[in-house]
């Protein structure tokens, strides 16, 4: 009997029904569009996040920042020899190598940390910078002056170091240019490639570095990196007179790579001259929710280091990507629980209002015998449908935004924020060159979603639905069998 009523009543509402469906439905699609897009603005948060710290890397540990001191100011000085013949060109290249920003640790604080309670794994990593200066000397007679015990030759890229150093040659009778490029490198720990800046790429061409080559004149480099300069697995590299095989190219999971080449640790430490040095230690916690009580660990038990989670490399993050995020993490959900809560306010109308049309059904009904609660379960069992109906459309609204926001994927851009001097905080980071090219990412966003938003936007439905059917079902239960006959006369 409740099952072929309720077939009936519904059909001969079907524009009322339908009414009460599309509010709810709006409102349950409004939340699962908002839910997805968010989903989609962590995702891409995330991957910037990685494309610094490598996966599963919670925090970095780097040597506490310093005021710089006399002896650290300058740029960089190369030397060359320009003893070529006088009607010759002489074409001569020098590699400028540093550690990042100057800071470095000492690798036996890897141990350390990792020996910190609450820590999984944790894994040095050292980050040079690498200035290369090609210089052309053109037909001239090429002229090399000598620094004395002072700064000796400062004043081009071709300075000197002083001391009796060989400084900028004065060429006579032609020309010199020179061509400036910078790039990154980091040394990597080839035991544990799990965690570290490496973490993030998959090599796509070749292969990675083998346990055993913890001190092999071996190379992977970016995919990027490789394309700029014509680059493939078995290509050679030649780092400050040093000449490495490319073993592997490295595609970033996520975003770009902002680690040109990647050395076995050891030998980054040889070409750095930095030797049982590391300037940064990539930790994972045992457990996620304890981030904060162990970086407050380490940065009691180890003097002089800064400790960065991924929340606090989150607040550097400003541009497009931060602005959105922002806005569908407050304004986003604000609106769309505002929504939800007007459809189910019109829902709970709509629904008294319609029973108040139907006085002389329900007095009558009442007055062949039915109780107050049988009234109102068929009132409830018309809005659960109802609700349902709602729910079903607004899941289909939902699903359908988040395709359309995933298909066209509007570009969002990302901007990192730097402590100064070297990379990016926390990460590996780019070389002087090309700092603000690294520093500023440009992502797709895309709308996931997941079966707990499914799960939520059901569960809106069927409270709308019992919302509903408990304001009609408790209009409904007020009548009596002398309404239906005042509604006759």
């Amino acid at each position: 009997m409740f099952g072929i009523y309720l077939k009936r009543e519904l059909g001969r509402r079907k524009k009322a029904a339908l009414v009460i469906a599309l509010g709810l439905a709006l409102g349950i699609a409004l939340v699962i569009t908002v839910n997805s897009v968010s989903a989609g603005m962590t995702q891409a948060q995330d991957k910037v996040l990685q494309s610094l710290y490598g996966l599963g890397t919670d925090m970095t540990v780097t040597k506490a920042r310093t005021a710089p001191t006399g002896n650290s100011s300058g740029g960089p000085r190369f030397e060359f020899d320009a003893s070529a013949d006088d009607d010759d060109d002489a074409e001569q290249s020098s590699d400028r190598v540093m550690t990042q920003g100057g800071q470095a640790l000492k690798a036996a604080l890897v141990t350390q940390v990792a020996g910190q309670k609450g820590v999984a794994a944790a894994v040095g990593a050292l980050t040079l910078n690498v200035t290369k200066v090609d210089g052309s000397f053109t037909q001239g007679k090429a002229q090399s002056s000598t620094g004395g015990s002072g700064n000796g030759g400062q004043g081009g890229p071709g300075g000197g170091n002083g001391g009796g150093s060989t400084a900028a040659p004065q060429v006579q009778g032609g020309g010199a240019s020179f061509d400036v490029n910078s790039y990154s490198v980091a040394g990597v720990d080839v035991t544990d490639q799990d965690l570290g800046p490496l973490a993030g790429s998959k090599i796509t061409s070749g292969v990675t570095f083998t346990s055993a080559q913890t001190n092999a004149k071996v190379a992977v480099v970016s995919k990027a990196y490789a394309k700029e300069n014509s680059y493939k697995a078995g290509s050679s590299l030649k780092i400050s007179g040093t000449t490495y095989k490319i073993i592997g190219i490295a595609t970033p999971d996520s975003s770009d790579s902002t680690t040109d080449v990647y050395l076995p640790l050891k030998q980054a430490q040889t070409l750095g001259d930095a030797a049982d040095q590391v300037t940064t230690i990539y930790v994972k916690a045992t457990d996620s929710q304890q981030i904060d009580t162990v970086k407050a660990a380490i940065q009691k038990n180890i003097s002089g280091t800064t400790v960065t989670t991924s929340a606090d490399l989150a607040e550097t993050v400003s541009g497009s990507l931060s602005t959105a995020s922002n806005l569908a993490t407050s304004v986003g959900k604000w609106l769309s629980v505002a929504v939800l809560v007007a459809a189910f306010l019109v829902a709970a109308l709509l629904t008294s209002s319609a029973v108040s049309r139907r006085v002389r059904e329900f007095g009558t009904l009442k007055a062949l015998g039915w109780p107050s609660r049988r009234v109102t379960r068929q009132v409830v069992g018309e809005s659960m449908v109802n609700g349902l109906l709602g729910g079903a459309l607004g899941i289909g609204l939902g699903l359908a935004a988040a395709y359309t926001v995933t298909a066209i994927s509007p570009k969002l851009t990302a901007e990192l924020g730097g402590t100064g001097g070297g990379g990016g905080m926390g990460g590996p980071g780019g070389g002087p060159g090309r700092q603000s090219a690294s520093n500023t990412m440009e992502i797709a966003l895309s709308a996931p979603v997941s079966l707990t938003t499914i799960a939520l936007a059901v569960g809106l439905a069927v409270a709308g639905g019992l919302i509903a059917g408990a304001m009609g079902g408790w209009r409904a239960s007020r009548m009596r069998p002398a309404d239906a006959l005042r509604s006759v006369s």
